[in-house]
């Protein structure tokens, strides 16, 4: 009906032409500006719509959420408009009506993509179905004050309600908020809103409303008061921080998710590769006795062989005795470093771990907008919120033996000084310490830090049942519309009763399945590994202070009873053993992100796009295209429903094949976390390392997972430099041929890379069976056949 409706109009229109009609000419009008229309390709699947005042002049409006790059020409370039107007742009036909501006987007089958509609109040309409809406960035709703958000079902579809966008601190389930105005239908469209601010009303079943944020309007504004188009005018002063009339978004089809992300990508810049030691797992402390206790639990993960790649340290005002003096400061704390910081982290270095402190930003009272690069460019000013001077601060950490950090707070920046924050973590650590991968983990985010590296955790969430659960949703979100690193703190920040052995260890089956595999909360004896088989949880920290008696600190703790438990040590044990041996898979999809755009947890929509029961799915997730993750987020679970989408699939633990397109029931114990193979898979799996750099003589497995065509190709460089830019890497291919039950390993490096070739030795290992065969690889092609 769609498509006869769109010949009918082209049939018009000829008639109309042919006979002699002239429709009258009208020009451009939105929110009472005379406006400039331009629209053009961008990437495979999308399109790029500018609308500028008269005057504002050719440049794109400015956002650091897009990299710079050169856009084809505009293929509609309009001031005003006679009739209808059908052109086609890239591999989308649009077509443009005016009075009011409308615009209909379709693929080159004729499907409807999107109308948007821009009223002359400067808002925007666009269709909607009654299917899931994705994306918009990381958090969810803010419960009512009277509400127990505990009783709310998680938000994973974001239809059905208004979204203020306001980015701001929030713990309950979701964590802090992050939001992006992109959002991804999963019926086949996505809309990136890059200018203005808008607030998103989702509340009608057919048709939403972007709203440009008003300087009135409190509830919807980045927190700063200040809106990112600010000084954007071009000779037209904005009014409090506003342009009308200017607009600057993308409209993609998304019937095949992998272009839209792939398309996203390159439009807010490729991911940069983390260091290897990222993917790791990492322990963060918080009130510190002295330099003994922190060499101690350093050993005592050696001891216990619960491999460990990276240590962090809270700083003081945030516990009552952190790493340095009180923050914001850059200066040790000799409370608790008695001898040489330097002789200390040194010994840390020694024991093969990396070293992380917590920076808070200087007073913003003091200091103006944070801004500028690294190294500066010409002509621009040099001050003390510069954020080469600012970096200047952290290079004596650097010199005495920090490796990263955890630049915490920053919620009061605005949306460009959050995006320059991830730049400047980037950029200073490699102007100090060039070709070393940084890092870095914020709690601030957009769309663009990938390409500054991009980790973000969601920030103090409370420990609950509930939390678990909200976390599943937010993190599959936040992959999908800001950056492929994601995180949030293991076993929830805000202690109580909840927080027993068995939700530590549920979250932590989920943690070794997040990009950020880390542990982190107050009365932080319980963040450790080990922590609940201790009879004391150590020091409690209510309202920051040591006081056990602190009245109400027995209610923000765990309950004694949850301690002495000795069979939490185990499992914390085998899921961080398994985040090691699945390195080489994680590491190349740390590659998959830079190369094509596709996160480590992906929607289930990403590779099931026309699975309807699938693209609802918030409480379950792919790692990757083979691994499907199910966290058990429910008290004494005895079993957990499982979605396996249409095709075969394999248990990870038993190795049970089972037929897909259906819901099973897996039954659970507490060391079982529900994972699922697909079939066709080929999974590469490491020896146990404690750390992710250590040296092995055990060879690395190939498991084929059988029942279908497979491939895959693994990715490897040093895990450390920059190198890696400029291709210095190894593809090695794996494609099986299930009839032939033949597989093939050959180079597989991408076009005008040269592989680096090495000798490794693989033992292939075929599933269901588990037949093993170890085979010697050069770098020339080589069959396996079973």
């Amino acid at each position: 009906m769609i498509f006869l409706t769109y010949v009918f109009g082209l049939l018009l229109s000829t008639l109309l032409f042919s006979t002699g009609y002239t429709q009258p000419v009208e020009k451009i009008s939105i929110a009472g500006q005379s406006v400039q229309l331009e629209i053009r390709e961008a990437g495979d699947q999308g399109i790029r719509v500018t609308i500028k005042p008269i005057g504002f002049g050719n440049e794109f409006p400015f956002t650091p959420a897009l990299v710079d790059m050169e856009y084809p020409k505009p293929i509609i370039s309009l001031q005003e408009i006679s009739g209808i107007i059908n052109e086609k742009v890239g591999n989308l036909n649009v077509e443009v009506s005016a009075n009011p501006l409308t615009l209909l987007i379709r693929n080159a089958a004729g499907e409807l993509i999107q109308e948007l509609v821009f009223k002359e109040n400067g808002n925007i309409s666009f269709k909607l179905d009654d299917q899931p809406v994705l994306g918009m960035g990381e958090g969810g709703p803010k419960p009512g004050r009277d509400v127990d958000w505990r009783e709310l079902p998680i938000e994973f579809d974001r239809q059905g309600r208004f979204h203020g966008m306001q980015p701001r601190w929030q713990s309950d389930a979701y964590g802090s908020r992050n939001p992006v105005a992109f959002l991804i239908g999963t019926s086949g469209w996505g809309i990136f809103i890059a200018t203005p601010w808008v607030q998103v009303d989702m509340q009608n079943i057919h048709e939403g409303v972007f709203i440009p944020w008003k300087p009135s309007d409190k509830s919807g504004m980045p927190q700063t008061q200040r809106n990112q188009q600010q000084n954007l005018g071009k000779g037209l002063p904005p009014r409090d921080g506003v342009i009308p009339g200017l607009y600057d978004l993308f409209v993609f089809d998304t019937h095949d998710p992998a272009k839209l992300m792939k398309d996203i990508s390159v439009i807010s810049g490729p991911a940069v590769l983390p260091p290897k030691w990222a993917l790791g797992y990492m322990q963060s402390h918080r009130t510190l006795e002295d330099e003994n206790q922190i060499i101690s639990i350093v050993d005592t993960f050696r001891k216990k062989q619960i491999p460990l790649d990276a240590v962090i340290y809270l700083g003081t005002g945030f516990c009552p005795q952190g790493w340095n003096t009180h923050q914001p400061s850059f200066d040790f704390n000799p409370k608790v470093f008695k001898r040489d910081p330097s002789v200390v982290l040194s010994e840390l270095h020694d024991r093969n771990v990396k070293v992380v402190v917590h920076i808070v930003p200087w007073d913003r009272d003091k200091l103006s907008t944070l801004h500028g690069t690294i190294p500066p460019k010409p002509n621009e000013k040099i001050d003390d919120s510069h954020i080469y001077n600012y970096w200047q601060q952290h290079v004596g950490l650097i010199n005495t033996g920090v490796d990263a950090f955890w630049p915490d707070e920053g919620d009061w920046f605005n949306l460009f000084e959050r995006i320059k924050r991830h730049e400047l973590y980037y950029t200073g650590p490699l102007s100090t310490t060039p070709n070393i991968r940084p890092w870095s983990l914020h709690r601030n985010g957009y769309l663009g830090i990938a390409q500054w590296g991009g980790w973000v955790w969601s920030g103090d969430t409370q420990s609950s049942w509930k939390t678990l659960e909200g976390q599943i949703a937010v993190g599959i979100n936040y992959s999908l519309s800001i950056s492929p690193f994601w995180g949030s703190d293991i076993g929830g920040f805000y202690p109580n009763a909840e927080k027993t052995g068995e939700l530590y260890a549920r979250w932590y089956q989920f943690g070794a399945f997040c990009p950020s595999f880390r542990s982190h909360g107050r009365t932080w004896y319980t963040a450790l590994p080990w922590g609940f088989g201790l009879s004391d949880m150590g020091v409690r920290e209510p309202n920051n202070r040591n006081d056990i008696t602190v009245e109400g600190a027995d209610k923000r703790s765990p309950l004694p009873s949850s301690m002495n438990n000795p069979t939490i040590e185990p499992i914390t044990k085998k899921y961080t053993e398994l985040r090691y041996q699945l390195m080489p898979y994680n590491y190349t999809l740390a590659w998959e992100a830079r190369n094509e755009g596709m996160p480590f947890m992906r929607a289930m929509w990403l590779h099931y796009p026309d699975d309807e029961y699938a693209r609802k799915l918030g409480d379950q997730y792919l790692w990757g295209r083979d691994m499907l993750i199910a966290p058990v987020f429910v008290k004494d679970a005895t079993s957990r429903d499982v979605y396996l989408p249409e095709g075969g699939w394999y248990d990870w633990w038993t190795k049970e094949y089972q037929t897909g397109g259906k819901t099973i029931t897996r039954n659970v114990d507490l060391k079982t976390m529900p994972i699922y193979v697909r079939a066709g898979a080929i999974i590469p799996f490491d020896p146990i390392r404690q750390y992710a750099s250590e040296e092995s003589d055990e060879p690395t497995s190939i498991k084929i997972f059988s029942g279908t065509n497979g491939q895959f190709t693994l990715y490897e460089d040093d895990g450390i430099s920059l190198d890696y830019l400029q291709g210095k890497a190894t593809w090695t291919g794996f494609i099986w041929n299930d009839e032939a039950k033949k597989l093939t390993i050959s180079p597989n490096a991408p076009h005008g890379v040269i592989n680096i070739e090495y000798n490794r030795t693989f033992n292939i290992e075929l599933y269901p069976g588990g037949i093993i065969k170890t085979v010697k690889y050069t770098g020339q092609p080589i069959d396996v056949v079973f």
